[in-house]
């Protein structure tokens, strides 16, 4: 009599078809994934509030007198609404000074501003579709440009407006801000034209365009997003300026930020001056942020998708 033995033979499966799980996660990596959510969410909230408490408290400062600002702190206005005023403001308009650097702020941020603008996309369109002997060298020196500290400039440069005959003018501080902020646009500028389709420039050069007409009717329209994205940045940083005012600009034709400094020496008797002249200060570019907000954020995204 024979036993037939039998063996159980697995089931082979082929590789990677297996049905694999997740991971079993652990207690604390549960009620983490459900906290974070919530987590994050109050953490931005506080980021945020400690970010505009500085904001409101100068907004608070320039509506109070001066006897008040120099008795207690500006969060007693909230406890006692009747410390607020609008006198400063109407003060501050009447202020010749503080009037003519506003101003002289505009005269120095808006041309700077426009010329980086077109000067850099005009060159960024050549460095990306036009095609000459040193292109490549060319955009890396621009590129290495960037890194190059303003301090580095200011002795050089200062010496450069006295044989010209401009040190201490408005159009000095407007060129010197051009030189530096044209790397930076180029650059910027460069890298989201060279991501246009080839052949949408290709049938408009079939058609007899010419480059300027390109440029002008199918480059500008396409890379708008990047073009406000780039003047908002030039005229923050412009406006916002007091490195190159206080070394290139006079007192006669100084911008907002340099009669706020000099305000600063006498801060506690000149806080009247001080509080509703850099809040006016600070809400020009916030207008310009909140105006062109549309386009900046798609200039940020832009060429984050193909």
């Amino acid at each position: 009599m024979s036993i037939a033995a039998t063996s159980r033979v697995p089931q082979l499966e082929p590789a990677g078809t297996a049905v694999i799980g997740p991971p079993r996660r652990s207690m604390a990596s549960r009620i983490a994934g459900k906290l974070g959510g919530t987590v994050v969410t109050v953490f931005v909230v506080v980021v945020a509030a400690l970010w505009i408490v500085p904001t409101f408290g100068l907004l608070v400062e320039s509506l109070r007198s001066q006897t008040d600002d120099s008795a207690t702190g500006w969060w007693q206005a909230i406890v006692h609404p009747g410390q607020f005023t609008g006198e400063n403001y109407v003060n501050i308009f009447k202020n010749g000074n503080i009037m003519q650097s506003l101003w002289n702020t505009v005269l120095i941020t808006v041309p700077a501003t426009v010329l980086v603008v077109v000067i850099g996309a005009m060159a960024a369109y050549a460095l990306a579709w036009i095609d000459f002997k040193g292109r490549d060298m060319t955009f890396i020196i621009i590129v290495a440009l960037i890194i190059v500290p303003v301090q580095i400039a200011i002795i050089p440069d200062a010496k450069l407006y006295g044989a010209l005959g401009i040190y201490g003018s408005v159009l000095g501080v407007i060129l010197f801000h051009v030189a530096f902020g044209l790397p930076f646009a180029i650059f910027l500028l460069r890298n989201f034209f060279s991501g246009i389709p080839r052949d949408l420039l290709e049938a408009a050069r079939m058609d007899g365009g010419t480059e300027f007409f390109i440029f002008r009717k199918v480059v500008l329209p396409i890379g708008w997003p990047a073009i406000a994205s780039l003047a908002i940045y030039q005229f923050m940083w412009v406006w916002n300026d007091l490195l190159v005012a206080l070394v290139f600009a006079s007192p006669s034709n100084a911008p907002i930020t340099y009669s706020l400094y000099s305000q600063m020496r006498t801060f506690s008797t000149n806080i009247d001056i001080i509080g509703p002249g850099a809040f006016l200060s600070m809400v020009v570019p916030l207008a310009v942020f909140f105006a062109f907000q549309r386009y900046f954020v798609q200039g940020v995204l832009a060429g984050s998708v193909k």
